[in-house]
């Protein structure tokens, strides 16, 4: 069996194992990351051989951490990441290449109709009647949306919402709410199949799916990194925050906000920041929270988005695609039966 991780931010982990008697046997492990001393390879490949097959990446990594010897260096991968290449092995994960992709950019439309196509879409990747698929949102008008567990008036402030043109509206997703000015922001989502995920923690799919964006971003000059366990920044400042959610159909959507041109004062004004949820991003300003791409590029919005999807495409082969009619349907319809409605919005009072 064969398998293959890359470590966002990092090096490609390999490795090529046989199954005896319900446990791992000759395991093998290899790739372009760094290792001190040379010899530490074998004791990784001595602690995972004989491991049972049912072993998770977390037993996985406290059996490698446990067999190195002291001092080791590991350069571009991690003890939890050799667990997590074992796991797709077993699983027969494929990779990010091995899909045919779709890249959507299409007309702006509400807020809720974006949370609509979201959950469309997924559903479709997941029953296999659309292809991975990328999507970059637009919008006709600037909205507040909170996390699916959120309570509504815990987080936003109805008179700021209002005084300052902010339609509020939930998604299917958890996290916490984004500040989404039209126009202001970068959003995209990824609709794909659990497939792609396979063998990975719930936090280390996170990182996976955003890793192509962090290529982008700095391709255009921003040092950007994926902190944990979902916000994508610089040493300048948060840049945004991703959210998955996972369909019982097989279908993830994991979907990612980007700051470009973020109001601080508006953002104090609409949302309800606590200070202790400020103090825990380590800024005691509600202004100093997101660092706007239009300050670290000095790049128009297009121009950011067409190198996503340039990027993108390069990575992984994508073509242009469309949202269907009956797509659009299916979710005008998921509008009304749901995403517009005060029982889904009040879902957490």
């Amino acid at each position: 069996m064969h398998g293959e991780y890359k470590v966002p931010g990092g090096k490609l982990v390999v490795v090529d194992l046989e199954v005896a008697d319900g446990r791992i046997a000759d395991f093998h492990l290899a790739g372009d990351f760094f290792l001190e001393p040379d010899d530490a390879l074998a004791d990784i490949d001595a602690a995972v051989t004989g491991l049972p097959v049912e072993a998770d990446v977390a037993t996985i990594a406290a059996a490698v951490r446990a067999a190195l010897p002291p001092g080791a260096q590991l350069l571009g991968f991690t003890p939890e990441s050799v667990g997590t290449a074992i796991r797709r092995a077993l699983i027969v994960a494929p990779g990010w290449t091995e899909f045919e992709w779709e890249i959507i950019h299409e007309k702006a439309v509400s807020p809720a109709m974006n949370l609509a196509l979201d959950e469309v879409l997924t559903s479709r990747v997941g029953d296999g009647r659309r292809r991975p698929t990328l999507r970059i949102w637009e919008w006709d008008e600037s909205a507040v949306v909170i996390g699916s567990f959120q309570s509504l008036r815990n987080e936003v402030d109805p008179e700021g919402a209002a005084r300052h043109g902010f339609q509020v509206v939930r998604r299917i997703s958890g996290g916490g709410a984004m500040l989404m000015a039209a126009g202001s922001i970068v959003t995209y989502s990824l609709y794909v199949p659990a497939e792609l995920v396979a063998g990975m923690t719930f936090a280390d799919s996170y990182a996976f799916l955003d890793d192509w964006v962090l290529h982008a971003l700095r391709s255009l000059g921003v040092d950007a990194t994926y902190q944990p366990l979902n916000d994508i920044s610089s040493p300048k400042g948060k840049i945004g925050g991703a959210a998955q959610k996972r369909l019982a159909n097989g279908g993830v959507l994991h979907h990612a906000t980007l700051s470009y041109d973020m109001d601080g004062q508006v953002l104090t004004e609409v949302l309800r920041i606590g200070r202790e949820k400020l103090s825990d991003k380590g800024t005691t300003s509600a202004a100093k929270r997101v660092d706007p791409l239009r300050s670290q590029t000095g790049l128009p919005r297009a121009e950011i988005i067409e190198r996503l999807k340039e990027t993108f495409a390069s990575l992984y082969g994508a073509r242009s695609g469309s949202i269907s009619p009956e797509e659009y349907a299916e979710a005008e319809a998921l509008v009304e039966s749901k995403f517009a409605t005060d029982a889904w919005l009040q879902r957490v009072p």
